[in-house]
């Protein structure tokens, strides 16, 4: 088996087991309203993120000869 076909068989492997703990600590465990309060962060941080590199972008690339061009109409 190649490396390439190995990587993806422990990638597939490891978000399987990563799933069946993540719902172990969130449905089974003591630890469930921290887990559920982690993740509600996690993924406002990484919506928020990829706005924030949106806007990041818009705001540090300079614009083309043809943009500038059509602005002047």
């Amino acid at each position: 088996m190649d490396k390439r076909k190995t990587t993806g068989i422990l990638i597939f492997v490891s978000c399987i087991g990563g799933f069946f703990l993540y719902a172990y600590l969130l449905m089974l465990s003591e630890w469930s309203p921290i887990v559920l309060q982690l993740s509600v962060l996690m993924i406002a941080g990484g919506v928020l993120g990829v706005i924030s590199w949106i806007g990041y972008t818009m705001a540090t690339t300079k614009p083309s000869p043809s943009s500038i061009a059509s602005d002047d109409d």
